[in-house]
């Protein structure tokens, strides 16, 4: 049916999910219906790896660009054609918080999106769209000031279950708040002969006498689970704004 519209109508423009719109150019190539009318698309919806968009132009002369948005939000970010991020739309108030807070990170270091909209008819103040990504330093060549996003780099819950118990972010958060010597903190779930084994990383500056006995007492108090604790140098850990690491194969 959409290739019966594309034949008729002779849009240039595309506006939807990438995926659907490589089934529109392929099936129209395989059926012989001439999509050539189509020059220009902005996708959304999916990840848009630059690999794609590439393929897009090369086989078949469509300059795709993404934005990033949700249903509740509108459009939060848009790409521009140096395609170096995604430039935040200028209606918005955006933060990348760590996931399970709503603390700050650290420009460039990846946390959950967090948006506010001053919509009079429907405000929406911090709220949490459960994607990751991090700002860019500097501005965008293309000439726009505001700040950037580096586009969608994965899902923030990492809610998991672990001997019968379920772990949350905000409870790692909560160990790092009590114990100000740890920068950042993730935990990492495994199995080892069918038995499940935690292992909470921490970045720390300094390693005074006790420090991991004492976090290892507070994971396990405020999870109601044992676990190890390995203390790692500030920046060791990945830069990926994962919390809980589950790295369980599934079943």
């Amino acid at each position: 049916l959409q290739l019966t519209v594309i034949a008729r109508v002779r849009p240039a423009a595309y506006a939807g999910t990438p995926s659907f719109l490589k089934i529109l150019l392929e099936r129209g190539r395989a059926d012989g219906v001439d999509t050539s009318c189509l020059k220009k698309a902005l996708v959304g919806g999916e990840a848009f790896p630059r690999a794609l968009a590439d393929w897009f132009e090369g086989e078949f002369g469509v300059c795709a660009y993404q934005c990033y948005g949700t249903a509740d939000l509108g459009l939060i970010a848009y790409e521009t054609p140096p395609r170096e991020g995604l430039v935040i739309d200028e209606g918005v108030l955006v933060e990348v918080v760590r996931p399970g807070t709503g603390d700050p990170v650290p420009a460039g270091e990846v946390g959950e999106v967090v948006v506010t909209v001053f919509n009079p008819d429907y405000p929406l103040i911090r709220f949490a769209t459960g994607d990751l990504s991090a700002t860019l330093p500097g501005q965008s060549p293309c000439g726009r000031t505001n700040r950037r996003l580096r586009g969608w780099l994965g899902r923030a819950d990492q809610t998991t279950k672990v001997k019968g118990l379920f772990v949350y972010p905000r409870q790692i958060a909560e160990i790092t708040r009590r114990h100000p010597e740890i920068g950042r903190a993730r935990l990492v779930v495994e199995r080892h002969d069918h038995v499940d084994r935690m292992t909470l990383r921490c970045e720390v500056d300094a390693r005074p006498d006790g420090l991991a006995e004492a976090i290892a007492s507070t994971l396990t108090s405020i999870t109601g689970l044992r676990g190890d604790v390995a203390l790692a140098a500030p920046g060791e850990l990945a830069n990926d704004g994962k919390v809980i690491d589950d790295r369980r194969a599934p079943g």
